[in-house]
C-alpha cells in the first residue's frame, strides 16, 4: 500500500496532547459482532455509532489512529458533494440528486450536532461556504447550477462581484454563499469519536494490520499479523480498496492533493487580504479552496491530481505545492509576503461520480464497505455510519441503494 500522506499536516504537529493517545496491539483473537477495519474518521464514526447501538465492536487500524488521509484533511464539512447538482441530476434524475443533496445536508447537521454533544474539542466552527467563478463559461454553468438547487429546495444565496469582493476578498463574476458548513480539526474529531466508541464498549486497536479476510459460516474472520477477529460481518473503511480487496480496485481513481498552512498572519495582514470568516472554493476542476484555521493561519487546498509514487511522489509535493501557492498568489497578492510554515499532501480516492461506495458487495459476503469518499470525507464517512447501521438493522434501502456498488448500471 502506498503511504496515504507526505509530511507533517498542521493537526499533528500542533496536538502534542492528542498525539499522547495510544491504543494497543491486537495481540489476542477477539470476538465481536462487527469488526471494523480502518482508524480514521470513517471508522471511528462506524466504531462509534455501532458501539451506542449496542453491538460489540473491534476496531483494528494497520499503523496509528488517525493519522492517514484523516490527518491529511483540511476537514469542510460540506454539505455539497464533490460534484454539482446539475452533474447528479444529468447522470441520475433530478430527485435522485435531490435525495442525495438532503442525505449530504443532512449527515453534515448530524455530525456538527454530534461534535458538539459529546463535547469533543476538535476547534469546531459553523461557517458559510462560498462557491465561486471566475470565467465567462465558469458564471453561466453556476447561474444554472444556482437555479437547480434553488428549484430542488436548497438554499444558496447569489452574490453578485461586489458580495463576492466583501466575502472573499479579490473580485470574481458571482458566487453561491451557502449557510449550514463547519471546519473542524481532523485529527481531534476522529480521537474524541473513537474515545466516545470505547465509552459504549468499542474495543481499539493500532498497529495491527489486516492480512485476510474471509467469510466463514456464520461470520467472518478477520486476520492480523498477531491475533484474529472473528465476527458477525466485518465493515471495510479503509477509504479506497486495499490489496485484500484487489478486485474493486478498478471502481477507483487514486489522487494526490496538496496543502499548505502560512504562519498566523497578523489583524492588518488579515485585512488586506481581505477573506472573511468563510470557506471557500472555486469552479475549477480540479478545484481550490481555502479557509481560516483557529490560530489566524491560512489554509490553502487543493489541485489534486493523478496518484504519483515511489521516487516521483516527493517531487510532485514541490510541484504541487509551488502551483498552489502560485495560484492563491494570483489571487491574494499579499500572500507573496507571508511565510509557509506546513505543507503536505494526502492520497484518496474518487469513483465516477463523485460519490462513495457504501454497503455491501455480491464477491464479499458479510462484508460491508465505505470508500472513496472524494475531497467530502468527513461528511461522508459520517453518512456512511449511519447507513450502515441501517442495513445490518433493516437491510437493503433506497438510500443505501443510491451508493451502492451496482449502481453505475
Amino acid at each position: 500500500m502506498p503511504r496515504l500522506r507526505l509530511d507533517e499536516p498542521l493537526w499533528l504537529d500542533k496536538n502534542a496532547a492528542a498525539r499522547q493517545v495510544r491504543f494497543p496491539r491486537l495481540e489476542r483473537s477477539a470476538e465481536a459482532d462487527v469488526a471494523v477495519v480502518g482508524g480514521g474518521i470513517t471508522g471511528a464514526a462506524i466504531a462509534w455509532r455501532f458501539a451506542r447501538a449496542g453491538a460489540r465492536v473491534v476496531l483494528v487500524e494497520a499503523a496509528r489512529i488517525g493519522r492517514g488521509s484523516t490527518a491529511a484533511s483540511t476537514a469542510l464539512l460540506m454539505q455539497e458533494p464533490d460534484e454539482d447538482f446539475a452533474d447528479l441530476a444529468d447522470r441520475y434524475g433530478t430527485a435522485t440528486a435531490a435525495r442525495i443533496w438532503q442525505l449530504s445536508l443532512d449527515s453534515t447537521r448530524e455530525l456538527i450536532s454530534t461534535l458538539t454533544r459529546l463535547r469533543i474539542r476538535c476547534n469546531l466552527a459553523r461557517r458559510d461556504s462560498v462557491y465561486y467563478a471566475q470565467t465567462t463559461g465558469h458564471i453561466r454553468r453556476l447561474r444554472d447550477e444556482h437555479r437547480l438547487r434553488r428549484s430542488a429546495g436548497f438554499g444558496g444565496r447569489w452574490l453578485d462581484t461586489r458580495a463576492v469582493r466583501r466575502a472573499i476578498g479579490f473580485d470574481a463574476a458571482g458566487a453561491v454563499r451557502t449557510r449550514g458548513n463547519a471546519q473542524v480539526d481532523p485529527f481531534r474529531a476522529c480521537v474524541g469519536l473513537l474515545r466516545a466508541a470505547a465509552g459504549h464498549g468499542a474495543r481499539i486497536f493500532e498497529r495491527s494490520p489486516v492480512v485476510t479476510t474471509c467469510a466463514s459460516g456464520n461470520g467472518v474472520v478477520v486476520e492480523t499479523e498477531r491475533a484474529t477477529v472473528r465476527a458477525e460481518r466485518v465493515i471495510v473503511a479503509t477509504g479506497y480498496a486495499t490489496p485484500c480487496f484487489k478486485p474493486l480496485e478498478a471502481r477507483f481513481r487514486m489522487m494526490n492533493t496538496y496543502v499548505i498552512a502560512t504562519a498566523p498572519l497578523t489583524p492588518a495582514e488579515r485585512r488586506r487580504l481581505g477573506l472573511g470568516a468563510v470557506m471557500m472554493w472555486d469552479t475549477d476542476r480540479p478545484y481550490h479552496y481555502a479557509r481560516w484555521a483557529p490560530d489566524d493561519r491560512l489554509l490553502l487546498g487543493g489541485g489534486d491530481r493523478p496518484m504519483v509514487t515511489g521516487a516521483r511522489r516527493a517531487a510532485a509535493l514541490e510541484k504541487g505545492v509551488r502551483e498552489l501557492r502560485d495560484h492563491f498568489v494570483r489571487l491574494y497578492p499579499s500572500l507573496d509576503e507571508v511565510k509557509l510554515e506546513y505543507r503536505w499532501e494526502g492520497l484518496f480516492a474518487t469513483t465516477p461520480d463523485g460519490l462513495p461506495y457504501i454497503g455491501p458487495h455480491r464477491r464479499y459476503p458479510r462484508h460491508l464497505f465505505a470508500l472513496g469518499y472524494g475531497g467530502n470525507g468527513m461528511t461522508f464517512g459520517f453518512l456512511a455510519s449511519k447507513l450502515l447501521l441501517e442495513y445490518c438493522s433493516n437491510g437493503s434501502s433506497r438510500d443505501q441503494a443510491l451508493f451502492a456498488f451496482n449502481r453505475h448500471r
